[in-house]
């Protein structure tokens, strides 16, 4: 599976190797018992006859992750170790796991974790571990956990597709070809920080954000928001007229400020920080990516309001903030990200005053897992209450999903909870939004 000899290694890039990206992704995949006859195969002959085709261009998912210097990550090869393919059954049916359209942590069993597994742990761990689980209906399901440090969300779905359509063809596809290329991100000697990257500092939590959400077990909530609704809160978000505001900034915004009001944070003078992630891609001119690069090419931006300007100023204040932090990350500031890991390497992740939101909408996620048996009934992550103060932006995977309607999937306290679905559907105000929804 592995077109290199043992003891040899791969570089990984700051962007590869931050802290944000030491993590293992899970996402599961349903599939339904009479969409899989299209093969008349055993499933698990299918999935790992075309997994073991894929991972010879894909190789670098075989190896393992080891430290070296400085803690810096690398990829490196050796005996006895490959991925991870293992298969489960339930004696319950696809039915009985409640709705199947939204994520839902009571389905944590569907992915595959190492007894006594360390949390955050990528050292020495196969790099891509799935989980086969049938039940009792025939219908199936995929749960995944790729290693982040190997690749980003538009990476994960170029290798899924892979699989996928090897698995449906019978024969090795990979469009694009991958490509490795991780030394295009090497820091500049000596590096050159030039911005001040707010996003990755330590701020003293001196709110109650953090302990409404940590000290009490949070619950996980999903909510629908059509296309109509989002149109609706795009364009009082562009009330003012001044600037270009995309859907993105203003749900955004929309969804900071209502999770911040609903959770009541206190003082009114404390610095909030709102952060997502940006495809750098496009931006990168010197050189250019090569198209099929699957590592991490993302860049973290960062908006920043005290709660009293957050929660009492219109809503196109906020969508501002966001639309500044979004074009604010340039070819400059990528390299400048790179630098700042380079020179401070931090340890730790950062949760003071911190809202993160994770776009997976402009992912064909859907698209991309159909081994040959269809699309998959749903096709997503399964439990944020491990990190309460990440929040995604979902596809809908049913017909509504091809309109435009897409899941906010967010972690509240139970005591939160109704205030938050008032103010995210504008039941507060007096124009008759619900209507949209």
């Amino acid at each position: 599976m592995t077109p290199v000899s043992s003891h040899e290694s791969l570089y990984l890039s700051n962007l590869d190797d931050m802290i944000g990206a030491r993590v293992f992704t899970p996402t599961v995949y349903f599939y339904r018992s009479n969409e899989w006859h299209f093969h008349h195969e055993p499933i698990m002959k299918v999935l790992r006859d075309a997994l073991r085709s894929v991972l010879v261009p894909y190789y670098p998912f075989s190896g393992r992750l080891r430290e070296t210097k400085n803690g810096k990550l690398e990829v490196f090869f050796g005996p006895d170790q490959g991925v991870l393919l293992v298969e489960a059954r339930s004696d319950v049916a696809l039915a009985d796991l409640g709705d199947l359209t939204v994520s839902n942590p009571a389905w944590v069993k569907l992915i595959y974790r190492f007894p006594n597994e360390e949390q955050y742990k990528v050292v020495d761990m196969p790099l891509l571990i799935a989980q086969v689980t049938k039940f009792s209906c025939g219908g199936f399901s995929l749960g995944l956990r790729i290693c982040h440090c190997l690749c980003d969300g538009l990476g994960a779905m170029q290798f899924l597709s892979a699989w996928a359509a090897t698995a449906k063809t019978r024969s090795l596809v990979i469009n694009p070809t991958p490509c490795w290329d991780r030394e295009t991100f090497r820091p500049r000697d000596p590096p050159k920080v030039e911005f001040s990257h707010t996003e990755f500092k330590r701020i003293d939590d001196c709110s109650n954000l953090t302990k409404s959400l940590w000290e009490v077990k949070p619950v996980q909530k999903c909510y629908r928001i059509s296309q109509e609704f989002q149109i609706h809160v795009k364009n009082l978000a562009r009330s003012d007229g001044n600037f270009s505001c995309t859907s993105f900034d203003a749900m955004a915004a929309h969804v900071w400020r209502s999770w911040v009001k609903a959770l009541d944070v206190k003082p009114l003078d404390y610095e909030l920080r709102l952060t997502f992630s940006v495809n750098a891609r496009p931006k990168l001119k010197n050189p250019p990516l090569k198209d099929g690069f699957y590592g991490n090419a993302l860049c973290v931006a960062c908006a920043t309001s005290t709660v009293q300007r957050l929660v009492n100023r219109q809503l196109s204040e906020t969508a501002r903030l966001v639309h500044e932090a979004r074009l604010g990350v340039s070819e400059e500031y990528l390299r400048s990200t790179i630098d700042y890991v380079e020179a401070s390497r931090p340890k730790r992740l950062e949760f003071g005053g911190k809202l993160t939101i994770t776009q997976w909408t402009r992912f064909s996620i859907y698209e991309s897992a159909d081994f040959g048996w269809g699309r998959p009934v749903y096709a997503g992550p399964i439990d944020l209450t491990p990190t309460p103060q990440v929040c995604l932006f979902l596809p809908q995977g049913d017909e509504a999903g091809s309109n435009g309607t897409m899941v906010l999937c967010i972690c509240l306290p139970e005591s939160a909870c109704n205030k938050f679905r008032e103010f995210l559907y504008l039941m507060d105000s007096t124009d008759n939004s619900m209507k949209l929804l």
